[in-house]
């Protein structure tokens, strides 16, 4: 069985669909997995050793450069990379337009299906008019979580019943392949940027933490030059903090790979820790904590939720839980 997968962003979207590949697997030994992912997360896909291929695409810097002739030669090989396979399932569990037309123009055989979602969830981007592009649409509860969405979607197309845990198929960290810039050890890492404001936690209470974890060392990393700023004025006013330089994607997921303990707000190296099965306090300010909240291991604790921020007090006996000071 060949199965063509169709989730191009974003970071947690992308993390939360994986489980997929290993229920299909479970289920149908043998099947071949491909999958289309924007060019930024496929060093995530790839860390899956279950999927056989993954194509790449990059929608966002394409656009910015369609009068260039290598651009325009970069996005012919896509489609053709796209069609050379023929599907006996292409799944797109993201309901775009976009997500759609890569769909449609996936090839399946005599008999195959284009299997997507009837309806969104909750706050989702769904796009109704990407129905057009499905031969079968499965619809799920206005409240499904993130990472069910897709393992919901799957088992209904392929006709098995979901009696496990989710499982990533990330590979537990090698301590002989810690990179050279991580401290040796252990360290906390405070995921505290994320692009919405209302999704972040009071500074004062991240300083507050830092100091009540001290002298463990803590790990600030930072995706833009505001949260670069944000990340200095912590680690100004905490000894035991420390702000790393820009990361690539692949070393922002070893940090959350190797952490002792990863803190963060609701974003997607949040979600990494969590999917690695890192001892993860999620935090949860502004968004609903139903739709992504680490729910399949013990080691992940969740706290907070829409317009009800956690306090530290709160926290910081969740990290001592998960790093048995109780």
């Amino acid at each position: 069985m060949k199965i063509l997968l169709v989730r191009v962003s974003s970071l947690g979207d992308v993390l939360h669909n994986l489980p997929m590949v290993a229920d299909i697997l479970r289920h149908h030994p043998g099947a071949q997995i491909d999958w289309v992912v924007e060019e930024s997360y496929v060093s995530l896909v790839r860390l899956n050793p279950m999927v056989r291929k993954v194509i790449p695409f990059a929608l966002r810097r394409w656009k910015k450069g369609l009068g260039d002739k290598a651009v325009r030669a970069e996005m012919r090989a896509f489609w053709d990379d796209l069609r050379a396979e023929r599907y006996d399932y292409v799944f797109d569990t993201q309901g775009l337009i976009k997500t759609g037309i890569i769909m449609a123009a996936a090839r399946v055989r005599p008999g195959g299906k284009k299997v997507g979602l009837a309806n969104g969830t909750e706050d989702s981007g769904y796009e109704g008019v990407s129905r057009i592009f499905h031969t079968l649409s499965i619809p799920v509860e206005p409240r499904t979580h993130a990472v069910a969405r897709g393992r919901q979607v799957a088992a209904r197309a392929l006709g098995y019943t979901l009696d496990s845990a989710p499982d990533f198929g990330l590979p537990a960290p090698d301590p002989a392949q810690r990179p050279a810039w991580m401290p040796p050890a252990d360290y906390a890492v405070f995921f505290h940027g994320t692009a919405r404001d209302a999704k972040k936690w009071a500074p004062a209470h991240w300083i507050a933490l830092g100091q009540a974890l001290a002298p463990m060392p803590i790990l600030l990393p930072w995706g833009s030059p505001r949260e670069k700023a944000e990340a200095e004025s912590l680690a100004g006013a905490l000894p035991n903090a420390s702000v790393l330089p820009k990361l690539s994607m692949m070393d922002a997921v070893e940090l959350a790979r190797h952490a002792a303990l990863a803190v963060g707000v609701d974003t997607g190296l949040t979600h990494i820790a969590a999917a690695f099965v890192r001892p993860t306090v999620e935090i949860y300010c502004d968004s609903p904590r139903w739709k992504t909240e680490g729910n399949w291991s013990p080691r992940i604790i969740n706290l907070g939720d829409t317009g009800a921020p956690p306090t530290v007090e709160q926290v910081a006996a969740a990290a001592r839980s998960l790093l048995g000071q109780v």
